[in-house]
């Protein structure tokens, strides 16, 4: 099973706890980082957190244009995966950017993706897992009353 087995609305579910997790981790991880001495990495992090969201919800509209206008789905796979291809090469040269020019801000941005990115993959993971769960428990069920209804009528 992967994530395009999932049902329709289960981003939404994967994307709300991934953006509150990532949040908050990347709020003590800011916090920390001030505490250590490093206010530039924490102004990092705040940006990293808040570039991975933005770069989701752009997506996401992306994603509900293409559903809408219904194009061709080899069309819809090409406009979603040429302008995700430009926002993640913009994202990465000014990260890259960010450390040659300020390198604890550019390390806390980094820091800030990686936060949202271990979040996402988390909660999709979880995601995946529980729908198992319940697709495995729904077939055990047919399954075992199949096997109930053929020893009744023997």
């Amino acid at each position: 099973m992967a994530l395009t087995d999932l049902q329709a609305g289960t981003l939404e579910k994967i994307l709300r706890p991934t953006v509150f997790t990532a949040i908050g981790i990347g709020f003590v991880g800011a916090m920390i980082a001030w505490w250590l001495g490093a206010p530039l990495a924490s102004y990092g992090i705040a940006f990293g957190v808040a570039a991975a969201i933005l770069n989701v919800r752009i997506l996401g509209k992306g994603v509900m244009n293409a559903q809408t206008d219904e194009p061709d789905g080899k069309q819809i796979k090409g406009l979603l995966r040429n302008s995700s291809a430009v926002r993640l090469v913009l994202i990465t040269a000014i990260v890259i950017g960010l450390v040659l020019w300020l390198p604890p801000l550019g390390i806390g941005a980094m820091v800030g993706l990686v936060v949202f990115q271990i979040a996402f993959v988390v909660n999709a993971g979880r995601a995946v897992l529980s729908s198992r769960a319940l697709l495995t428990d729904s077939g055990e069920t047919s399954t075992s009353s199949q096997e109930s209804g053929s020893e009744e009528s023997l």
